[in-house]
């Protein structure tokens, strides 16, 4: 069973290239200033953030199932941020409540995609904007891309976690389908890519014994020699001969719809 239950984990893992591409989302999504945005499945704040500093947003709200995620996403924020412990399918607002309505790295993650993007089509108001963006995990997310290969090859029993097979919805076309059957107007889907540079292999290697997330939570859940053979193939794979850094990128595809 994943855990999502640690900010500081999540930081470690995943959160330093959320914001990554977090900055360039909202930079091409290119908002006017003084707009109502909701991030939802907001996790540790990562976009929000972005979308304070870089978007001049009227007011900025945030939802997410996770409460101690949210606890991280409070501290960052400083208040700034009006928080509410909630699932993306169910919003705890009224219809036309924002102008922007925004979703990083989560909505794969929700039960039912189609009714996550009703609900947030419901809360946004004429003229307004639906975006979101979710992680190439078959062939852009190299970092994770080369841990679920290993761990395949050394345990067979793992391919039904590797997220490239969970996540069907993280692809254009399956993201831009999701957002037309749902009245969007003027649907695009494009990508952002991101450099993911570990400054060694133990950079790389040390989150995944955290067990925020799917691929650490397996890794968690691995006997002692198992962990050290999955740890003893990705080196062999990651490293470098005289070289310690490790320079990869992580490609993220976006879906962009308009409400008449």
């Amino acid at each position: 069973m994943e855990r999502w239950d640690g900010g500081d984990a999540y930081e470690l893992f995943m959160g330093r290239w959320s914001h990554e591409v977090a900055t360039v989302f909202v930079g091409e999504l290119a908002p006017s200033d003084g707009l109502k945005w909701l991030d939802v499945g907001c996790g540790t704040g990562a976009l929000l953030e972005v979308i304070t500093t870089r978007a001049n947003p009227s007011s900025i709200s945030g939802v997410d199932p996770s409460p101690e995620f949210l606890a991280t996403a409070a501290d960052r924020l400083g208040g700034l941020a009006d928080l509410h412990v909630a699932d993306g399918e169910h919003l705890p607002f009224d219809d036309n409540s924002f102008d922007v309505v925004v979703s990083g790295l989560a909505l794969n993650f929700m039960p039912d995609p189609e009714a996550a993007v009703k609900d947030w089509r419901r809360v946004t108001g004429p003229g307004g904007v639906v975006s979101a963006y979710v992680w190439d995990y078959a062939d852009g997310m190299q970092f994770l891309r080369s841990f679920w290969d290993a761990a395949i090859a050394l345990d067979p029993a793992a391919e039904p976690l590797d997220e490239a097979r969970r996540f069907p919805v993280c692809q254009p076309d399956a993201l831009g389908g999701i957002f037309e059957a749902n009245g969007l107007a003027n649907v695009t889907t494009s990508s952002v890519e991101v450099p993911t540079v570990f400054s060694d292999f133990d950079d790389y290697w040390s989150p995944f014994l955290l067990g925020q997330g799917p691929a650490p939570s397996y890794t968690s859940a691995l006997s002692e020699s198992a962990r050290d053979a999955l740890q003893h193939r990705l080196r062999e794979v990651l490293e470098d001969e005289g070289q310690s850094q490790i320079s990869l990128s992580a490609r993220a595809w976006t879906v962009t719809g308009h409400l008449r």
